[in-house]
């Protein structure tokens, strides 16, 4: 599926090499580089200088977006441009810079190897001086991991991208497997799929299954916003397995697998070779199509062949049968018999599975840390649950099939299994590949009663197709969704057996096999209770935050562990009260945590925030408000709420408005107002207006992300089997306080209200101080 070995060499300048791709990352990922950080503005110039030594001139993209999210950031987008000799679109290399904010990541794979990739193929493209037609536009692009705001700004605001014809996208969610290309299309895939076939990438790994799964998903890469935004169309590139290194400190170079990195390039080397002279027109179309790969291999053909073939295949189904019922090879009291298995192991490998990780969890509750829902021993687990589906598989066959009515027996997988294409050619139509094996399957079946004998060469050679095409997603479902979806993949092992039914139906000790798989489904249960411990490298998360209420003038510190450790131990003390105060602002989490634990903590002379009403007036019935909130201290982010009754109308921030905006009124969800993330300690400008009648019941969390290195803390240093948790607002020191005007509005007028003792009126403004 991948390249196998990688040379510790260079090799040659006319090749891509991935020991220069695997220098570029080093530079890259040797520290955090999140937007606002220091190092973020490194990275920043190392890429320019990169790009310049291949004797391109670049430029800088720089600007506000606020996102559909509600996040508002200033991104510095990096491009690039290779003019072609006859441009009509242009085709945009595209990977993101930034490293993932939070948890101390050093974005190795995502997305180091994005970058890297790119860098070294334009490299080896340029030294071949490669004649090409388009222009070739390269954008490293800046704060996809805050909401994809640098792909918007390009997008939204740059001139280039009215010339993009089709996009090509390196991404990351792992660090390790083979990279799966997905397509980001409004309209057919008709289209992107003949031409990727036309590349001939070397390896290429997708499937529609996959594209369809991905449309129905709330992910988003940059690639996202050139088709929703700009109707520009293109390729995902991205790998999924080890998938709990994602969004990590050990994102490192020393994690990533020099094999996947290969495989990027092995995409990237062949597609930029044709898109550079291909008609990008021709990627457009209406039609969707039907794809998948085998080794070395992309078959596809349309969706239009989906119910045909699925109804060809009933066809023969239940002609076979007549036949083998004319023959007297087939009983209807034995293919009746051949759904007891059958369902039987379904039924038992499915609730086994399901029960079984929830009881794993219950009794490792240090599988909980991992929010990704993919444990370090997770691969011990896939196997485990495998080859007990396999174990139960064949003890089901051993009472109740023997080898004289394997082909009776036959009948009732070949069944299923041509409902379920059934049922996938109404709902689910990416999946119509999932046939072609049931034709195999049909194979072995119209053979055995046309001649009456059973081949066991033949028959393990017409099983090959069930294998490569249905056996990869055993091990592809929990390692894309996580192992809460292990129950499926019992399931689909049970169904895989099924149709290699007549290759095992002809064991004669199936009971012997069922205890050897039985056997080794233990070693792996004991293989991954050995691999169940934290170590450096395979880290528990976990968090710590300082919070200091402004308002109540009291702090706390607070986790969103459910398993506390003995370093925040150290600070919530070993009987902590539940964080259910602190849930009353719902922080955006990717899996939607809260705070779970918090206790009293040392107050700390921290610089406040200066809040300013910088206009408060009425028009009619309509309140306009200008608020400035400008940080005393070093800061990274802003997050504002209001209170759900707040029913805001032409809502700008840092002078600029929701991304797509409609209409006038601001759309969100619950509370939050906006993330802002703050560059270069700029203050925050928000503009609205609102109902009259309306109280202004706003709040603010200002936060630093630097609560292990802030001086006014002494914060013990993690220990090295411990990392901070990523996809939540951590390691940070955070202020929170109301936002609320000194003053009241009567006739049109401002009028002076008393103040609180640490609020002083200027003019129409209010400081904390």
């Amino acid at each position: 599926m991948l390249p196998q070995w990688t040379s510790d060499n260079e090799g040659s300048l006319t090749d891509f090499s991935t020991k220069r791709a695997t220098n570029l990352i080093a530079a890259i990922s040797n520290k955090p580089h999140y937007v606002g950080s220091q190092n973020h503005e490194v990275v920043a110039n190392y890429l320019v200088r990169e790009l310049k030594k291949l004797g391109l001139q670049t430029s800088i993209q720089g600007g506000y977006t606020l996102s559909d999210w509600g996040n508002l950031v200033k991104s510095k987008n990096i491009l690039a441009r290779i003019k072609g000799s006859n441009n009509s679109k242009a085709l945009l290399l595209l990977s993101h810079y930034d490293s993932a904010p939070h948890s101390y990541s050093p974005g190795a794979s995502d997305a180091g190897s994005g970058v890297a990739t790119i860098l070294e193929s334009v490299r080896a493209f340029l030294y071949n001086k490669t004649p090409h037609k388009n222009d070739i536009i390269i954008l490293f692009s800046d704060a996809e991991e805050l909401g994809l705001n640098g792909a918007a700004l390009f997008v939204t605001q740059h001139q280039w991208a009215k010339e993009i014809g089709l996009v090509l996208n390196f991404e990351a969610r792992g660090s390790s497997g083979p990279s799966y290309m997905l397509m980001e299309t409004n309209k057919g895939n008709a289209g992107l799929v003949k031409e990727f076939a036309a590349a001939k990438a070397t390896f290429p790994v997708s499937n529609s299954l996959m594209y369809s799964i991905y449309k129905m998903l709330p992910n988003d890469t940059d690639l996202t916003v050139f088709r929703e935004q700009g109707n520009i169309q293109g390729y995902n590139f991205a790998f999924i397995d080890d998938h709990f290194n994602y969004h990590t400190a050990q994102d490192d170079i020393n994690h990533l697998n020099k094999n996947t990195l290969a495989h990027q390039g092995s995409y990237l080397m062949p597609l930029l070779n044709y898109f550079s002279n291909a008609n990008l027109n021709a990627t457009q179309a209406s039609e969707d199509y039907v794809y998948f790969t085998l080794p070395f291999t992309f078959i596809s053909y349309p969706f239009s062949w989906v119910l045909p073939m699925v109804l060809l295949a009933l066809v023969l189904f239940i002609f076979l049968l007549f036949l083998g019922r004319a023959k007297r090879i087939l009983s209807l009291r034995e293919i009746g018999k051949g759904f007891i298995p059958l369902f039987g192991s379904l039924l038992l490998s499915g609730l086994i599975t399901f029960f079984g990780w929830k009881g794993l969890r219950f009794a490792y509750p240090q599988y909980n840390d991992l929010l990704n829902g993919f444990t370090y021993n997770g691969h011990a687990y896939i196997a485990a649950f495998v080859l007990l589906a396999l174990a139960i598989s064949m003890a089901f066959y051993h009472f109740f099939s023997q080898r004289r009515v394997t082909i009776n027996h036959f009948v009732a997988p070949l069944f299923l299994w041509i409902i379920i294409n059934g049922i996938v050619a109404f709902i689910l139509p990416g999946a119509g590949f999932l046939i072609i094996p049931i034709f195999f399957g049909l194979s072995v079946f119209g053979i055995f009663i046309v001649t009456q004998k059973s081949n066991k060469l033949v028959n393990l050679f017409l099983s090959i197709p069930a294998l490569l095409i249905i056996a990869p997603f055993i091990q592809m479902f929990p390692i894309g969704l996580g192992l809460k979806v292990l129950f499926g993949s019992a399931i689909l092992t049970v169904l895989t057996f099924g149709l290699l039914l007549p290759v095992f139906g002809a064991f004669a000790k199936k009971g012997i096999w069922a205890l050897a798989f039985l056997v080794l489904s233990i070693g792996f249960f004991v293989k991954a209770h050995s691999e169940s411990s934290y170590e450096f490298g395979k880290a528990k998360s976990n968090s710590l935050l300082y919070v200091y209420n402004a308002d109540t003038d009291k702090a706390s510190w607070a986790t969103y562990d459910t398993n506390l450790d003995s370093w925040t131990k150290s600070y919530l003390g070993k009987k902590s009260k539940e964080a259910s105060s602190l849930n009353e602002i719902p922080l955006f989490s990717k899996y939607n945590s809260g705070f779970t634990y918090a206790a009293n903590a040392p107050k700390k002379e921290l610089q406040k925030p200066t809040i300013e009403f910088l206009e408060d007036r009425l028009v009619g019935n309509q309140r306009f408000l200008k608020i400035r909130i400008s940080p005393n201290r070093n800061v990274n982010r802003y997050d504002i709420f209001a209170n759900e009754k707040m029913t805001i109308h032409n809502f700008k921030a840092n002078g600029v408005s929701t991304l797509g905006q409609k209409n006038s009124l601001y759309e969100r969800k619950g509370k939050k107002l906006l993330s802002y993330y703050v560059v270069g300690n700029a203050p925050l400008e928000m503009q609205f207006s609102c109902n009259a009648s309306t109280i202004v019941d706003m709040e603010l969390l200002e936060s630093s992300f630097d609560l292990m290195s802030n001086p006014l803390f002494e914060i013990t240093k993690r220990e090295n089997w411990m990392m901070p948790t990523p996809f939540v607002l951590n390691d940070a020191v955070v202020i929170r306080q109301k936002i609320k005007p000194s003053t009241v509005i009567v006739d049109n007028r401002l009028n002076p209200t008393p103040v609180n003792p640490i609020l002083k009126v200027v003019k129409d403004s209010s400081t904390i101080q």
